[in-house]
């Protein structure tokens, strides 16, 4: 593994070969982008560590040498539901040369994150929800028999292609066959963070399976999780009070208990994730129910946050 200076050869990017094009989002870890590499539509993330007057030249250098591990092993990966790496170009350690690139395959479904909400109101039929829950739980469960802990699952990271099939992305921040006591680092997003993360303990890969519950929450009910609450209101609600989102009456009782094993404040007794997809290919997709859509009476309540609930 090199220490420095680029991704492993055979995964280095010519940058001059390399053309940035749409921007497409702002994220915590980097900017997203469309554009093309030797003629093929990629996913251009870039990253630029230390820009952001925080980081010390330790930390960049360790986000630097993390990268450089996940994409080595983000290569090697061959999953229907792992997006494929086209390269990468990790920037010079210490700084100021910093800036890294990662190319993805472009996939023109967008985010499910972004599936959800454009069915927020008609929601998703129950044999979808499971589908796109399946797809997910399939995926994780190779990166945990890999050794990889993810820590960044959310729905905003998992892609779709044109036929609305899931793949799993974003892997700047994962932990490569990585012992429990050496992960430590508050990382992700508040929302979908394991107790265990939030108060910077010890953890290991069943913080992703966390993660999958609040996910499995939102694809049911096509809605986010906690999406008008701080950082501080969801730390304190989650560690103090015990919050998780509000599973709607009209949720079939094994998606529901699915989804409360998995988020467990004990990560000892969450499923591990092949657990999870042999619980989710033995539901009952013609007996069960999916979200009832918005303005149709049924009794069911979907959960909604406010700060002065937490």
């Amino acid at each position: 593994m090199p220490k420095c200076g680029a991704a492993p050869s055979s995964l280095e990017i010519d940058l001059s070969s390399l053309e940035i094009n749409d921007f497409v989002k702002q994220g915590l870890h980097g900017t997203l982008f469309c554009g093309k590499y030797h003629g093929r539509d990629v996913a251009v993330k870039l990253l630029e560590w230390g820009r952001d007057g925080h980081s010390t030249p330790e930390e960049i250098v360790r986000l630097g040498d993390s990268l450089r591990d996940a994409v080595d092993a983000w290569h090697e990966m061959d999953h229907p539901n792992i997006a494929r790496l086209v390269g990468a170009f990790v920037g010079i350690s210490p700084p100021p040369d910093t800036t890294s690139f990662v190319l993805v395959e472009h996939l023109t479904g967008g985010t499910l994150k972004d599936h959800l909400i454009k069915h927020i109101n008609c929601k998703l039929s129950y044999q979808n929800a499971v589908n796109f829950a399946l797809s997910m739980a399939r995926g994780l469960s190779y990166l945990h028999s890999r050794k990889i802990v993810h820590r960044s699952v959310k729905t905003e990271n998992m892609l779709l292609d044109d036929k609305l099939n899931l793949k799993i992305v974003d892997f700047d921040v994962a932990c490569i066959d990585s012992d429990p006591k050496d992960i430590t680092a508050v990382t992700g997003t508040p929302g979908y963070m394991a107790p265990e993360v939030l108060t910077e303990k010890s953890y290991n890969y069943k913080c992703d399976v966390y993660s999958f519950g609040i996910c499995l929450w939102e694809i049911y009910c096509c809605e986010m999780a906690y999406k008008d609450a701080s950082f501080a209101d969801i730390k304190s609600a989650v560690l103090n009070k015990h919050l998780r989102p509000k599973i709607p009456k009209c949720c079939p009782r094994d998606m529901a208990r699915i989804m409360r094993r998995c988020w467990d404040a004990e990560p000892a007794s969450r499923p591990e994730m092949q657990e999870v997809v042999e619980m989710l290919e033995k539901l009952n997709t013609k007996k069960g129910h999916g979200m009832v859509p918005a303005g149709e009476p049924s009794g069911c309540f979907c959960f909604s946050i406010r700060r002065r609930s937490l």
